[in-house]
């Protein structure tokens, strides 16, 4: 007898060997038509593997993350196979799972135009129609690469080359079709059929810039209709939400050849980039930093001995001088901060020290990674280095997590996911002491009763970290702050502090960001709010407009108030019709469009339009002054969060 184990504890016996599909048939013809993988003693198989021995079992669907992985990978296959039906010269490489969806990558001499995606996808809805079941086929090594040879696929057999000698290669057929993939896959062709292709790209063979380039086909695809059609229009809002048309449009930034990868502020965009360092700033001041700023350039040996040279070098920005001394822009803060921390001798009554820097790093980013303010080369890091005695190390990590969480919520970001990342596989320090540093933090996070996930070898080279993801109003998910735990720094740099009975020890160096990059953070805030700040955020918060040029006076003497009153306004005098100006003006989402008249001029009044055309009427500038201050400190709410 097998006797197979179900997650909520259930059993069923079989009297000899059973598959997956049999067992979710024995449950019920429902599940056994959702069907598309089960995951035995925790290893993901196909529905046809047969169970020998006694076994815990959870049938895998399309409503599970491994299912909708499963249905992309195979949907990958799917398009490949409608590719080498529709262009059969064409060579087939790899085709992973990525976020949302997949791609594919294709040599062929003749590029695709976006014409051939309508096409591969009715091909693709073809064969699923036919319906072809997919099953797997298990091959020799030397047997497996003279099968694709033959084929053409000279792709495949260079894969073949890179796999592990003791590694089973294993293949899976669908009709006319048959690709070299470890698996498992869905049953059949099908299962298919939510699906779009997306765009067309190029992509170097193996990534790296000195291959031949290929071409590379995205899609996405999902369980059914009805999510991939929610899918597309998130794609289509995240279109219209797009920083880098949002950013122009709204005259906030803009890039150009002469400093790839470095932010050109225009005035509104830096009045939002100031907002944001003021807002942090208070913040820190609230929490018990103090804030520093280092040198943009220093000497290699620095970067020695905090192991970024030999552990980051090819990411930073080098020179040599005419003594031959060379010199970095800094890619981090953290050595100059330590540098700081030496100065003088540390009591343990001095600690904990939290010590802040808008530090301005530089990273090199391959051209093709570049993408608007999310990916730059030259940014900005609301940094922190906390310096802490090893028993203050938990509370600190505790007290870090929460300023991030309450800043996170003043920005309209309540739904905050946490990632735990240990060691990573290029390291520093000894094995005890990043056994102390993760017990620390994972205790930090325990205690405060919060969930996370775990990203195993994910940690910085000198500390486990945990990651703060963000997920927007759209359901698209941003990693922004960190915290890092480190005891290697202090280590390498000799940095230490007197204990109460005179002795010496290290401290314990905690690594924090909250918006992580600026420049990024403000990217994502665009997108976020689709451009429509809140009131206290807003470049420009007001513009008065007149009607006529008879309150052209009127209107700037309200314009000068207002700005004496701390609020950021603007005045529209131009010799335009009252209707242009306001469309102009709800254009640039500025939220309250005050217009003033001969009435309101003798009254002493404003008449208030907010930018969703809500019109609130007209009101003195007293009772407006105090509805702007209520709604300022309302939106803002630091400290109270």
């Amino acid at each position: 007898m097998v006797q197979i184990t179900l997650p909520d504890g259930s059993q069923k016996q079989f009297p000899r060997p059973v598959t997956v599909a049999e067992v979710a048939a024995d449950i019920g013809p429902g599940l056994a038509k959702a069907t598309l993988a089960g995951e035995v003693d925790g290893r993901l198989v196909d529905t046809s593997y047969a169970i020998a021995d006694d076994a815990r079992l959870r049938i895998i669907t399309g409503r599970d993350e491994e299912g909708l992985d499963l249905i992309r990978h195979s949907t990958a296959h799917l398009m490949a196979q409608a590719v080498k039906r529709l262009f059969p010269e064409t060579q087939v490489t790899i085709g992973p799972v990525i976020e949302n969806g997949f791609y594919y990558d294709f040599a062929r001499d003749e590029p695709f135009r976006p014409e051939d995606l309508e096409a591969i996808e009715a091909e693709m809805a073809k064969i699923v129609a036919e319906d072809h079941p997919v099953s797997r086929e298990v091959m020799e090594r030397d047997e497996a690469v003279e099968f694709f040879r033959d084929m053409g696929e000279e792709y495949k057999a260079r894969i073949i080359a890179d796999i592990p000698a003791d590694e089973t290669l294993s293949l899976y057929r669908q009709g006319d079709f048959i690709d070299l993939c470890r698996g498992p896959h869905i049953p059949s062709t099908g299962k298919l059929g939510a699906f779009k292709l997306t765009k067309l790209a190029g992509a170097y063979w193996r990534g790296d810039s000195n291959n031949e380039m290929l071409q590379r086909i995205y899609g996405t695809a999902w369980a059914d209709k009805k999510d991939l059609k929610a899918y597309l229009q998130r794609l289509e809002e995240a279109e219209k939400r797009d920083h880098r048309r949002l950013g122009k449009q709204l005259e906030l930034f803009r890039f150009q050849d002469d400093a790839p990868g470095a932010v050109f502020w225009h005035p509104r965009g830096w009045t939002l980039f100031r907002q944001l360092i003021d807002y942090m700033r208070q913040r820190q001041d609230e929490a018990g930093y103090v804030e520093v700023n280092t040198p943009d350039v220093m000497d290699r040996s620095l970067w020695e001995t905090s192991g970024h040279w030999q552990n980051y070098h090819e990411h930073m920005f080098t020179t040599q001088t005419e003594d031959q001394r060379v010199f970095a822009l800094k890619p981090m803060n953290c050595p100059g901060s330590v540098s700081i921390y030496k100065q003088g001798l540390k009591s343990y009554r001095d600690l904990p020290v939290r010590m802040a820097e808008f530090g301005k790093v530089h990273r090199y980013e391959p051209s093709g990674a570049l993408h608007g303010l999310m990916r730059v080369r030259h940014f900005t890091q609301d940094d922190a280095h906390i310096y802490c005695t090893e028993e203050q190390m938990e509370e600190e990590c505790r007290k870090v997590i929460e300023l991030n969480l309450s800043v996170y919520r003043d920005f309209g970001f309540d739904d905050v996911r946490l990632k735990f990342a240990d060691r990573p596989e290029n390291r520093i320090g000894d094995d005890a002491t990043w056994d102390k540093l993760e017990s620390a933090l994972k205790g930090a996070i325990d205690a405060m009763g919060l969930d996370y996930t775990y990203n195993p070898g994910e940690g910085a080279f000198y500390g486990p970290k945990i990651e703060f993801v963000l997920r927007d109003t759209i359901g698209r998910d941003w990693q922004c702050g960190t915290l890092q735990v480190d005891l290697n720094l202090p280590e390498r740099f000799d940095a230490t502090y007197r204990t109460a009975d005179g002795g010496e020890r290290r401290p314990v160096m905690l690594h924090r960001a909250l918006f992580g990059s600026l420049e990024r953070f403000t990217g994502i805030l665009i997108e976020h709010y689709a451009g429509n700040f809140p009131l206290w955020l807003a470049p420009v918060q007001l513009v008065v407009m007149n009607i006529t040029d008879a309150q052209a006076d009127y209107a700037q003497a309200v314009c000068h108030e207002l700005r004496q009153r701390g609020f950021r306004t603007e005045s529209d005098l131009r010799n335009e019709k009252i209707g242009y100006k306001i469309r102009a003006r709800t254009l640039e989402k500025i939220p309250y469009l005050l217009i003033v008249g001969d009435r309101e001029m003798e009254q002493g009044t404003v008449a208030v339009r907010l930018r969703d055309g809500t019109d609130l009427g007209s009101m003195p500038l007293d009772v407006l002054g105090q509805r702007l201050a209520r709604e300022v400190a309302q939106r803002r709410a630091i400290g109270d969060n």
